[in-house]
């Protein structure tokens, strides 16, 4: 053996170089925090289909988390309690149709090319989110208890009406839509065309004896929308 620091053959040997483990500290935090917002991610996709299929009442905490696949607890280590997991449901609920609008990009579109292009968004949001329909019913029978609790609701939505009421003045202006015409009340015929199809759409086959949540009848109703609404705010 040579001894450690002796010379061989001219050269010194110098003490072997141990290897250094890496911190796990920091590793465990980075990969643990990815697992509580997969966990939060989760149990909201799984609370959004229980609200909307029990509404708030029949939904149940047990069912909500069995669906997620995650520990009961985690339900209020990341929400507090029933009453707020459904509000933070609603909110993204919301977030998910104005993310929708702002791709549009509205403002640097021709009014009549912007008008319609947010009539039919906003009919095919319902369409491809028949949750968000089913949320809106629930919260109405609690008269938007839960939406009142969202601090940001109103900012998140306000502006929607101020980019409405650009598109409006713009067209009043080339003369293609009438003046005066209110961006809160134009909105809510918008929004209530397609809301009430998709509110009723099974009673209203069994009545008429019609599938209308058939692919071309949903289709012909989004035509029928949009020309509608194009017709009555003309002047």
């Amino acid at each position: 053996m040579v001894a450690v620091g002796a010379k061989q053959r001219g050269r010194v040997v110098k003490p072997p170089v141990k290897a250094v483990a890496k911190p796990l500290r920091r590793a465990g935090r980075i990969a643990g925090g990815e697992a509580e917002r997969n966990s939060r991610e989760l149990l909201l996709a799984a609370a959004q289909s229980e609200f909307a299929s029990r509404g708030f009442e029949g939904a149940r905490v047990d069912a909500i988390a069995n669906r997620a696949g995650v520990n009961k607890q985690l339900v209020y280590h990341h929400f507090g309690n029933k009453d707020d997991l459904y509000a933070k449901v609603l909110e993204l609920a919301y977030d998910g149709i104005r993310e929708r609008e702002r791709a549009l990009d509205l403002a640097r579109l021709k009014p009549a090319t912007a008008m319609r292009r947010l009539i039919a968004m906003s009919f095919d949001y319902l369409a491809e989110n028949r949750d968000f329909v089913s949320l809106l019913t629930d919260e109405n029978l609690h008269k938007g208890k839960h939406l009142k609790q969202i601090l940001n609701l109103q900012r998140l939505n306000t502006p929607l009406l101020g980019t409405l009421d650009d598109i409006l003045r713009r067209g009043a202006a080339e003369g293609i839509f009438r003046k005066g015409l209110d961006p809160l009340q134009v909105y809510v015929s918008i929004a209530g065309l397609g809301f009430f199809y998709f509110n009723n759409i099974y009673t209203l086959t069994a009545i008429f004896g019609r599938n209308l949540d058939a692919p071309e009848a949903v289709a012909t109703r989004r035509r029928h929308v949009v020309d509608l609404m194009m017709s009555a705010l003309r002047p």
